[in-house]
């Protein structure tokens, strides 16, 4: 951020980060996209299934993310985080179960269509959500990490609803990697291949993890951290984001008209 871009949000009231418009944090148009369910992204990181995903990366949603992680509007964290909730909740889906105990005779019946109050049956130790790091110099810059904001908001709605994770600050940058916005597919994956290191304190082995990344564009970042969880014997359910980068198809040109010759 410049210093005339500080000055001029301190100054003027805060408007819509969206389209910057009625004097809220977000407009109900704006807002709407973070409402939608989740849905499976198309892209499908190198080991895992394709993450689930709540909105388009594209508009209004573009400047919300930039106004939350570049520009210091925290309070973000909250539409966010509740829409990445639902990406969480149908990445964990297939692993809940209802159970009821009946002195030492546990019963599974299928979820309540009200309130959640379902576990996960996956041994003792609750499933971590684990998110991929933000660069050092980013985390420097912004004075935050823009996911691990987005994932406390997540895991505590979850734990509100009964269903028990937890946030796992398991990985951490170990090289620079160059920006990847102007890169490809393939360059993406040659910039963060080796990328990530497991955290020296986290115990991940035979656990349950999902993975989080607030966008998934070619789902080179997701796969970047499921190699090094799959390395140090993590079971990974899936992978979850906010928002994913739309496919852009090449216009179907339509071909000229043959023209048959008279005589």
């Amino acid at each position: 951020m410049s210093f005339f871009t500080d000055l001029i949000d301190l100054i003027l009231p805060e408007s819509c980060a969206g389209c910057g418009g009625a004097p809220l944090l977000l407009c109900d148009a704006c807002e709407m996209p973070l409402g939608a369910p989740a849905r499976p992204a198309r892209t499908a990181p190198d080991g895992l299934p394709p993450p689930w995903t709540v909105a388009a990366y594209e508009g209004p949603l573009r400047a919300i993310l930039a106004a939350y992680k570049e520009r210091g509007r925290t309070a973000l964290a909250v539409p966010l985080g509740e829409a990445l909730t639902r990406s969480l909740r149908a990445a964990l889906a297939p692993h809940l179960s209802h159970t009821h105990h009946e002195g030492r005779r546990v019963t599974t019946e299928k979820p309540p269509a009200a309130r959640d109050e379902r576990v996960l049956s996956l041994g003792h130790d609750p499933p971590a959500v684990v998110w991929v790091p933000s660069r050092r110099r980013a985390v420097r810059r912004r004075g935050h990490d823009a996911v691990q904001g987005l994932v406390d908001v997540a895991v505590q709605r979850l734990r509100a609803d009964g269903v028990q994770v937890i946030g796992m600050d398991a990985l951490k940058q170990r090289k620079r990697v160059a920006d990847q916005a102007a890169l490809t597919a393939a360059q993406r994956s040659a910039n963060l291949r080796g990328a990530l290191e497991l955290k020296p304190h986290a115990e991940v082995a035979g656990r349950s993890i999902v993975l989080v990344d607030d966008v998934v564009t070619t789902g080179a970042s997701l796969a970047e951290a499921g190699r090094v969880l799959r390395a140090a014997g993590a079971d990974l359910l899936g992978a979850a984001t906010v928002a994913a980068t739309p496919r852009r198809h090449p216009l179907m040109r339509t071909p000229a008209p043959t023209r048959t010759p008279h005589g």
